[in-house]
C-alpha cells in the first residue's frame, strides 16, 4: 500500500471505512444495507467502490468463500489524525483552537461530551 493512498480516501470511501471500522469484517451486502439507511445507494455502486478500495489498498478481500469478506487495511485513528491535521492546516491556518471553537459552535455538545473535553484539557495541562 502506498503511503499517499493511505490518507486519501474519498468521501464515499470514508463512509465505507466507517462501517468497516465499526462493524469489522463485512460483505458488500452488509455495507450496502447500512449505507442505504441514510442515502440512496445502489448495490452495484457499493460493490464497485469496494473493488476500487481493494485496488487502492484501503481494504482487503477474502475470496475463499462464495461471499467475499472485506476488511479495512487502514487504521481508523491514524486516518482520522491525518485528516484532522490536514483540515487544521488547510482550513484553520494551523490553529487547532479555531477548529475546536468552530466545531463546538456548530454542534450542540452534550453535558457528557463537555465533561469529557474538560477532563481531557485538564490532563493535557498537567503534562
Amino acid at each position: 500500500m502506498k503511503a499517499d493512498t493511505l490518507f486519501k480516501p474519498t468521501e464515499s470511501e470514508l463512509e465505507i471505512l466507517q462501517i468497516l471500522w465499526e462493524k469489522g469484517d463485512c460483505t458488500v451486502r452488509d455495507v450496502h444495507e447500512i449505507l442505504e439507511v441514510n442515502k440512496d445507494a445502489g448495490y452495484t455502486t457499493t460493490l464497485k467502490l469496494m473493488q476500487i478500495m481493494h485496488e487502492k489498498g484501503l481494504v482487503s478481500r477474502d475470496t475463499s468463500s462464495k461471499t467475499h469478506i472485506y476488511r479495512s487495511l487502514v487504521n481508523q485513528q491514524k486516518t482520522q489524525q491525518h485528516l484532522v491535521n490536514k483540515m487544521i492546516n488547510n482550513v484553520f491556518n494551523g490553529s487547532a483552537t479555531r477548529l475546536v471553537m468552530q466545531a463546538l459552535g456548530n454542534h450542540k455538545a452534550s453535558t457528557e461530551e463537555i465533561n469529557s473535553i474538560k477532563a481531557y484539557l485538564e490532563e493535557i495541562s498537567k503534562k
